[in-house]
């Protein structure tokens, strides 16, 4: 039996509240919300380019804030050697940083101007916006780490993406509408 959405981000949300150094001080991170809106930008892009919708993975979500803990504690923007497909995003600033679910997933996806639709494959510059539609993947974890002027989101992703192998790209990168 498959859990309904409010216990798959209340099970996230046990995650996030084992780990307190995840939060931030401002009212949109790593809670309930924040969550909700990843997932939905990501359904809402996914839909567009006609890939199923993703749903939640508590396992995924604990993996992927134990990165992005490890991130924000070491000062460094690496992925983590999961066999799952991984973005990361981080944002700094002098001021206290109020990052939206919504403006993660965006920053990934706006490496669609850049995808070229007439030779589909991998590239480093649209690697981010390819593991956000791709197809095949429909299990997403989540993670926030911040310590109020450094941001660190890591989004999960299961089966991975991104597979540069004949054909992966035609059949997981849809032009979409």
């Amino acid at each position: 039996m498959t859990p309904d959405r409010s216990t798959v981000l209340y099970t996230s949300l046990k995650t996030f509240r084992k780990q307190p150094q995840a939060f931030l001080t401002t009212d949109r991170m790593a809670d309930a919300s924040f969550m909700q809106e990843f997932l939905e930008t990501h359904n809402a892009y996914r839909k567009k380019h006609n890939a199923p919708l993703m749903k939640y993975n508590s396992n995924m979500n604990e993996t992927a804030q134990k990165w992005a803990n490890h991130l924000l504690a070491e000062g460094v923007f690496e992925h983590s050697q999961t066999n799952d497909g991984e973005n990361i995003y981080n944002m700094f600033s002098s001021a206290t940083i109020k990052l939206t679910g919504k403006e993660a997933v965006d920053s990934w996806y706006g490496e669609i101007k850049d995808y070229n639709w007439s030779s589909p494959g991998f590239s480093g510059n649209t690697g981010h916006f390819t593991q956000v539609v791709w197809k095949a993947s429909t299990e997403l974890g989540v993670g926030v780490a911040t310590d109020g002027n450094k941001v660190f989101v890591v989004g999960q992703y299961r089966p991975a993406g991104n597979m540069n192998m004949s054909g992966y790209f035609e059949e997981n990168v849809h032009r979409g509408e």
